[in-house]
């Protein structure tokens, strides 16, 4: 078997919160993926986002024990000022910015950016 990556996970505790949050980021859920337990939307290359409720987690897992940060995703961006755009934006949107944008070592513009969650949500893109 080869490994690859056909869905990333997240666990959340108000689902409307967090589906607002990615729509935000450009993911595109169905009509009433607000008030479900369970949901996913295609990401491109064939890999799905699913977000699964605290209590769709239990149904199955009941000595699972919650907490944040259960997940960290990162999301490139076209340029640095998109970098900065989308900070910005998510930023005055109320969600809290843990890194504000700077430019990394690394060679790219990088911010992060909590979920309604915990989880780290990095924005980056190349320099130059």
């Amino acid at each position: 078997m080869t490994f690859q990556i056909d869905l990333v996970g997240i666990v959340v505790a108000d689902m409307g919160a967090a589906v607002g949050f990615y729509r935000r980021l450009g993911v595109e859920f169905g009509e009433g993926a607000e008030g479900e337990p369970h949901v996913e939307a295609a990401l491109g290359g064939g890999v799905r986002l699913a977000l699964d409720t605290e209590g769709t987690i239990l149904s199955f897992h009941p000595e699972w024990k919650g907490g944040t940060g259960r997940m960290g995703l990162a999301c490139r961006c076209e340029s640095a000022a998109e970098v900065d755009a989308k900070f910005e934006e998510l930023v005055g949107a109320g969600y809290r910015g843990e890194l504000k944008p700077f430019d990394a070592f690394w060679g790219q513009r990088y911010a992060t950016v909590l979920d309604p969650d915990g989880n780290g949500v990095d924005l980056y893109a190349a320099l130059g």
